[in-house]
């Protein structure tokens, strides 16, 4: 299935233009066990809904991003940078056609 996925630089592209990078699922701190890196590593909720996931922009800006999208209607909530605050970011602004103040 065929869907535009709002990248945070270069705005809304064909999803064949990007890589999956899977779920988003936080590192494990410290100094895990070798159960807490295979949680980590290989167990995925793979929900049937609303998740944030880890995509990148392959054939274009080549940066890796993080976005809210729905699994079951492929619908994206939002991009936005990984580090980036969750709301109001001048690139998320942008691509959803609202001012930008510097």
């Amino acid at each position: 299935m065929s869907f535009l996925m709002p990248c945070p630089n270069c705005g809304p592209r064909g999803v064949y233009e990007f890589r999956y990078g899977g779920e988003m699922n936080p590192r494990p701190e410290g100094a895990p066990s070798t159960e807490e890196w295979a949680s980590y590593l290989y167990l995925k909720e793979n929900r049937a809904g609303v998740q944030e996931e880890w995509w990148f922009h392959r054939s274009g800006c080549r940066r890796w991003f993080k976005a809210r999208r729905d699994t079951v209607s492929n619908r994206v909530e939002r991009t936005y940078w990984a580090g980036a605050p969750r709301t109001g970011e001048p690139e998320e602004q942008a691509v959803q056609g609202q001012s930008v103040e510097p």
